[in-house]
């Protein structure tokens, strides 16, 4: 038995689905039971948990377990939501001591500052690398997933707005589902110490790929543009993200783009996937019509 988290999600999703496939019983953690019937369906037994206590008889009589707290796009000051949530993980791990416990970081949690959105995952490192329980700390590069906000504008515009400059460089990105995929083969295993890995799609891809992506997916022409530094904030506001809320975002994407967060940090493993960038965007614009 493996308990996961965030099986409603597509990482948690994907860890459930290749831990099935394995032939093993799977424990699917929910903040909200009625989103979780499919797996019902699949033999999955679901416990409700909403960071609170439950969490320690959750994690209790299992081989290992998946952890990952919910990304938070427009955070209050000092993440006081994820630094909550990481403490009643870490109360449940030291309670309940499963033999090992694989997590959903980031890649850059290994810096010390500049990080914005990336922060709650360096925290969650840092709180969860000592509670004596081997870790497995996953780091995966940008999700592919996240060209699904600029499928609406592609279609509509022929233009990708990018803030990941400059468009010819490339970046690592993977899909969802090969880090899940990766997080379940790690929960397979068995180690002593605390481990990082970093993972990454087959290829890296630059503003300019990801918009002859989202030209495949759509049918119709798209060319990328770089949005000016200084019409970040107001460019955020416009598609619904508050000024006063943005800053988190802009600090990792500047990050981002002066390569401050970066793979190939000494000490990490790596791994890559090999779901590509095209049938990915392809994948959620079929969705989406």
């Amino acid at each position: 038995m493996f308990a996961v988290m965030g099986i409603t999600g597509n990482v948690g999703g994907a860890v459930a689905d290749t831990l099935l496939q394995h032939g093993e019983q799977v424990r699917g953690i929910v903040r909200d039971l009625s989103k979780a019937q499919a797996w019902q369906g699949r033999g999955v037994e679901v416990v409700p948990s909403n960071y609170d206590d439950l969490l320690i008889e959750a994690f209790r009589g299992v081989e290992g377990v998946f952890i990952m707290i919910p990304p938070n796009m427009v955070p209050e000051p000092g993440f006081p939501d994820s630094v909550a949530r990481i403490a009643a993980i870490k109360k449940a791990i030291i309670a309940a001591k499963p033999p090992r416990a694989v997590f959903l970081s980031s890649w850059g949690a290994e810096q010390p500052s500049g990080l914005g959105l990336i922060t709650p995952n360096r925290i969650l490192e840092q709180e969860l690398a000592d509670t004596g329980v081997p870790g497995a700390f996953l780091r995966p590069a940008w999700f592919m997933e996240n060209l699904v906000y600029s499928l609406s504008g592609a279609r509509s515009s022929g233009n990708y707005f990018s803030f990941y400059q400059p468009l010819k460089r490339p970046y690592a990105m993977v899909a969802t589902k090969d880090v899940g995929v990766i997080g379940a083969q790690t929960l397979l295993q068995s180690w002593h110490r605390n481990r990082f890995i970093e993972i990454s799609g087959p290829a890296s891809y630059s503003s300019e790929d990801a918009a002859a992506a989202l030209a495949a997916a759509t049918g119709r022409p798209v060319t990328a543009v770089a949005v000016p530094r200084e019409q970040w904030v107001d460019t955020l506001a416009q598609n619904g993200m508050p000024g006063d809320r943005s800053g988190a975002y802009i600090e990792m994407v500047d990050s981002l783009n002066s390569g401050w967060i970066h793979f190939g940090v000494p000490g990490t493993e790596q791994a890559k996937g090999g779901i590509d960038l095209i049938p990915t965007v392809t994948a959620l614009a079929e969705k989406s019509e």
